[in-house]
């Protein structure tokens, strides 16, 4: 912009010095060469712009005139992939909550119905979202008695007993996680090793496969 301010400003200069000069001028043939002078330094004042534009780079002009334009164009192609993998990371996260909704209400009926218990949670880890469920490396569902939950809102007092038989609990416990874990793997095509489940008591202990 200053470029043309300046050229601009150069043109109407010399045409007033060159009307001043042929104001002073007396009527003459010196007036006439004057004439032819002035009008040819006028082209020359005019056409400058052009040779010099002309035989300049036209990547150096580019460069010149938006100096900052790589570095710019770097910090907008580093923002523009920082958003891409938030949206990529918040898609994941939706399909794997989806996905775990579904395997939910696929199994919670035949778990209430076979062993009593009721689904809380489930959570998938998976490698890719796009290739599931062959693509599921792990499933973790938590699980609770159908009368915990009512057994938790009623506070009462036990008597204090000596437990003689707490591996034989763990054992029968163990057993029954396994079943679970084989249930919830049939309903969802899974290996059963890939299932791990967290037993919720009414006691509030946890027992996991």
């Amino acid at each position: 912009m200053s470029f043309l301010t300046d050229w601009i400003t150069n043109i109407i200069i010399f045409v007033l010095l060159a009307t001043v000069i042929d104001m002073l001028l007396p009527s003459s043939n010196m007036q006439k060469y004057a004439k032819i002078v002035t009008g040819l330094l006028l082209i020359t004042i005019i056409l400058t712009p052009l040779f010099k534009l002309m035989s300049t780079d036209f990547d150096e002009v580019m460069n010149s005139i938006d100096l900052n334009g790589p570095s710019q164009n770097k910090s907008m192609e580093n923002e523009i992939e920082m958003k891409k993998k938030e949206i990529q990371a918040s898609q994941r996260a939706y399909i794997l909550e989806q996905m775990a909704v579904q395997m939910k209400q696929e199994a919670e009926k035949e778990m209430m119905d076979e062993h009593g218990k009721v689904i809380e949670k489930v959570t998938i880890q998976a490698e890719d979202v796009e290739n599931l469920p062959d693509s599921i490396t792990g499933v973790t569902v938590i699980v609770k008695d159908k009368e915990s939950e009512k057994d938790s809102t009623i506070e009462t007092v036990q008597n204090v007993e000596i437990d003689t038989g707490s591996e034989t609990r763990k054992k029968t416990s163990d057993e029954d996680t396994s079943q679970l874990a084989s249930l919830l793997a049939e309903q969802w095509n899974l290996t059963q090793d890939k299932i791990i489940i967290t037993v919720e008591g009414g006691t509030g202990e946890a027992n996991e496969l």
